[in-house]
């Protein structure tokens, strides 16, 4: 395991499964409490910075939205001393405006998920991390920048729910997210940001749009083959938007995702069981008094 600072690690959604551009890459196989990571993770130097990226289906894609090892990825990542994430995800759009082809950059969550772990504590460490904001503000403003400097269409904010998967919608369901005032659907942004927060991450997602889901009336309702061939026209425009981001990382000082443990854990340090603190080492270490 590698004591390395990881400036950024950037999380591939589906059909984004390489990184062009990486080099000096190193493959790492990171055993943690939770079993394994979704793949491999990959280790290069982009645009002169080391960075880490994690396939988050597999670069073949065989796992389903909610059979995502979360806990494995961002323990993993941790542990390897990444500092900031980028989240690359399809999404479906529930806006007229929010077109196929376009990126966003959304500001919040809603969560539709079941039966996904959402959480490193428990066993005897309580924690209760602030979500009002779910993505960290400087990445957000950072990553809208990169987009732009790629020549996306991206729009800045949004509400993004999160269904369960793996089915789409029902056309009802479309249109109460609608009604909610949701402009973005996807499967994947939790637990991610809540588990991110936890891991003290600086964490945003680039969501990538592909369809109109089902809800409006001149598209055809959305199915596989759509999204993915949506995905190819995407894809280069994120990868793109990525290299700008390397170039553009805001500064972790005085970002409140550095420190959001000092306002979430209960009790003392010395209450804190053994066993969680062997299991959690990665996630603690800075709030114990370790160097990271």
């Amino acid at each position: 395991m590698t004591a390395e600072r990881i400036p950024l690690a950037v999380i591939g959604g589906s059909g984004f499964y390489e990184m062009p551009g990486l080099t000096d890459i190193e493959e790492v196989e990171v055993a943690t409490p939770y079993g394994a990571p979704s793949d491999r993770i990959r280790i290069g130097t982009l645009e002169g910075t080391r960075v880490a990226f994690l396939a988050r289906h597999g670069r073949r894609h065989t796992i389903l939205p909610s059979e995502l090892p979360q806990r494995a990825n961002f323990w993993a990542l941790k542990s390897l001393g990444v500092e900031r994430v980028i989240s690359v995800s399809a999404v479906g759009s529930l806006r007229e405006w929010l077109a196929p082809g376009h990126l966003v950059v959304p500001s919040q969550l809603i969560d539709r998920t079941w039966g996904r772990p959402l959480t490193f504590f428990g066993d005897g460490l309580v924690a209760h991390i602030s979500f009002a904001e779910p993505f960290c503000a400087r990445m957000r403003a950072a990553a809208l920048e990169a987009a732009l400097a790629a020549g996306a269409t991206v729009h800045d904010g949004g509400v993004y729910v999160v269904m369960q998967g793996p089915a789409f919608s029902t056309r009802a369901e479309s249109e109460l997210h609608r009604a909610w005032g949701a402009d973005l659907i996807g499967m994947t942004a939790l637990p991610e940001a809540k588990l991110a927060r936890e891991a003290e991450l600086c964490y945003a997602t680039l969501a990538c749009v592909t369809d109109y889901d089902c809800w409006h009336e001149t598209e055809e309702a959305v199915d596989a083959a759509t999204v993915f061939a949506t995905l190819q026209r995407n894809v280069a425009v994120s990868q793109h938007a990525v290299r700008q981001l390397v170039q553009r990382l805001p500064e972790r000082s005085g970002c409140p995702c550095a420190t959001a443990l000092d306002a979430a854990i209960v009790g003392g340090r010395e209450a804190v069981p053994a066993e969680v603190r062997e299991r959690l080492a990665p996630i603690l270490a800075r709030w114990l008094g370790g160097s990271r």
